[in-house]
């Protein structure tokens, strides 16, 4: 059996004396989405900060394809094939489209600095097969055709979503990190974007509000609260628990049918 994409360990992170995250553990099979949802404090954010190495736990471990995880950062991400998306769009408002998605191949560069600074062959050469890349990235999400050489503020807020969600893909990570994908979106681009993590056939972590999605694409749902899990299980199974309804779903959405899966997309 293929070890987890992703473990977590009993994981505790305090701040200030406030406990954050207390003793949380979860698994991210090979090829499973894997949803993490709670309300406001939960401790969400602190916990895809902690995968994503912007915070170090105080306690507990982390496990990458079964390997430990210990004192990575944000910019080791590519290298150990994981792509993430933050919870606000993070593009550069001064780079255009194409070079904001080039960003996220920049580990996979073969040419140094000098090499770039000088202008040498090597670096056009390298230059060119990271945009043609970015290029087929952003096909990929769906972006427009015409967009490439355009800023991120001149376009659609959806469509600054697909190019950030570009970038996460562009260096072929076998594991994404998705922190609220479907804020700031229509309906119809909600549907279109499950759709799509759907067709990934990879490994993802999504923390998530809508609902919608989340019992639409997960195999999985953790809930926390106050730093806790609190509830795991299949998104029936979520949907059903008491202590989940009490917590954050409330009656209307407990209510609601989980959408089943698009035989389509198996």
């Amino acid at each position: 059996m293929a070890p987890a994409a992703l473990e977590l360990s009993g994981v505790r992170v305090r701040f200030d004396g406030l406990v954050a995250l207390d003793d949380v553990s979860l698994d991210v099979p090979q090829d499973h989405v894997v949803g993490v949802i709670g309300p406001n404090g939960a401790g969400k954010t602190t916990l895809f900060n902690v995968v994503c190495g912007f915070v170090r736990p105080d306690e507990g471990e982390l496990r990458r394809n079964g390997r430990p995880l210990r004192r990575h950062r944000a910019h080791d991400l590519a290298g150990l094939g994981i792509g993430r998306t933050l919870q606000g769009l993070g593009l550069f408002p001064g780079l255009t489209v194409a070079e904001n998605v080039m960003v996220g191949a920049a580990s996979q560069a073969k040419t140094g600095f000098f090499s770039a600074l000088f202008a040498l062959p090597r670096a056009d050469r390298d230059e060119a097969r990271l945009r043609e890349r970015a290029l087929t990235k952003l096909a990929e999400v769906g972006a427009p055709g015409d967009i490439a050489d355009r800023l991120p503020h001149e376009l659609p807020y959806g469509v600054q979503k697909r190019v950030a969600l570009a970038r996460a893909l562009v260096c072929d990570p076998d594991l994404i990190l998705l922190d609220e994908p479907a804020a700031g979106l229509s309906a119809e681009e909600i549907d279109e974007l499950a759709e799509f993590i759907r067709r990934l056939r990879r490994s993802v972590v999504l923390v998530e509000h809508h609902m919608d999605l989340v019992m639409k694409i997960c195999d999985e749902v953790i809930v926390l609260d106050f730093g806790k899990v609190i509830a795991r299980g299949t998104p029936a199974e979520i949907r059903d628990d008491s202590a989940v309804i009490d917590a954050y779903l409330g009656e209307d959405v407990a209510a609601a049918e989980v959408p089943q899966p698009n035989p389509l997309s198996e």
